[in-house]
């Protein structure tokens, strides 16, 4: 089976660009771009295996595949991969970048990125980074050297490409690790289970990729990008933040704080306890929430409760529902993610505005 992404780049002849998006920008061109948060990140519609019309909502921090109904064979090339991304991509590079950058450059292990999404809808499809690595500098055409896919998260039939060979823990996270070759490695790690989000050093799984002689330290890093790739369906998919830190570079990344009450849960005796992470850049915030069920006795619902101490304003949150009244804050779960087993989790998260202080709240979970 085709990997999601493995095509990516050699389906892209052209790339249109249609400047920055200030207010919500549609994109229905094929291969239509803009570009975000002044330059820093370009956003793509990027269909290029299938002429169906697919048009993107991009936002100042993301976008939504605001129509698509794709339907090709799973077991061949996905239908499109709308993305945004930090770096080059067919000689359309992000403004103010530091790619290509050379591995063995001491900023690489600097760089840092991170990544929230919502699954609306049903479909086949993965929400996957994409991120390219060439044995030359180079800033247009294919790399020729590997492609390392982290698959956040994905649904239905469609497989990565090649065989499983191994598996990996990374970033908190525990990753089936499959690799294939269509002219440069591909090498695909498939979070298990998923998430809706995702926080890492493209390093990590660099080095993994290097430990397993899949590529080289000699190779430059060209682009991150982060999308999805649908075979059917695709409405409604979305990232709803992205971003790509370098030393020294805002947002800065707080360790997870985790909270544990062991109040019952909504499955009887079961209990949960919350991992609270932060990546903040001044004056926004995303935050990612994980629930974990801490008892013996499988959870049916859950609910997360926290005050903030300022002037936290939630915009917007994913894979729960979230009510804030004053400084009061409640996280309820969706309808496919409140059944959590004993030892299992599911993760939540929102983005938030703010001015002054914005210390990590206390959480409780029932």
């Amino acid at each position: 089976m085709v990997a999601a992404g493995l095509l990516v780049a050699a389906g892209v002849a052209v790339v249109l660009t249609s400047g920055a998006a200030q207010a919500d920008t549609t994109i229905c061109e094929k291969y239509g771009s803009t570009t975000i948060q002044g330059g820093r990140y370009v956003v793509m519609n990027n269909v290029w295996g299938t002429d169906q019309p697919q048009c993107i909502n991009v936002t100042s921090t993301g976008f939504s595949i605001s129509q698509a109904n794709h339907n090709v064979p799973t077991n061949g090339a996905p239908a499109s991969y709308p993305a945004v991304y930090y770096g080059c991509h067919y000689a359309n590079c992000s403004t103010g970048s530091i790619l290509p950058l050379r591995v063995s450059d001491s900023r690489f292990a600097g760089i840092q990125t991170s990544v929230s999404m919502s699954f609306p809808g049903s479909g086949q499809w993965d929400a996957a980074y994409d991120i390219w690595f060439d044995p030359t500098a180079r800033t247009d055409g294919q790399n020729t050297g590997a492609e390392i896919m982290v698959w956040v998260n994905h649904a239905g039939a469609p497989q990565p490409v090649g065989s499983k060979v191994g598996t990996a823990n990374i970033a908190g996270a525990t990753w089936d690790v499959w690799e294939g070759n269509i002219g440069w490695n591909v090498v695909s790690y498939v979070r298990n289970p998923g998430a809706g989000s995702a926080s890492f050093a493209p390093a990590s799984f660099f080095n993994d990729a290097v430990s397993r002689g899949y590529a080289q330290t000699s190779w430059y890093l060209t682009s991150i990008q982060a999308g999805f790739e649908p075979w059917t369906g695709g409405q409604g998919l979305a990232v709803n933040t992205f971003s790509v830190t370098t030393d020294g570079q805002p947002p800065v990344s707080t360790p997870p704080v985790s909270t544990s009450p062991s109040s019952p849960g909504g499955g009887g005796s079961g209990k949960c306890s919350v991992t609270y992470t932060k990546n903040d850049w001044g004056n926004g915030f995303t935050a990612d929430v994980k629930v974990t069920n801490t008892g013996t006795a499988a959870l049916s619902a859950w609910t997360v409760g926290w005050t903030f101490s300022g002037n936290q304003r939630i915009t917007n949150s994913w894979n729960a529902t979230v009510t804030q009244s004053g400084s009061s804050e409640t996280a309820k779960n969706l309808s496919y993610n409140g059944s959590i087993p004993p030892g299992g989790s599911t993760t939540f998260g929102f983005q938030a505005s703010y001015s002054g202080a914005n210390p990590v709240p206390s959480l409780t979970c029932s």
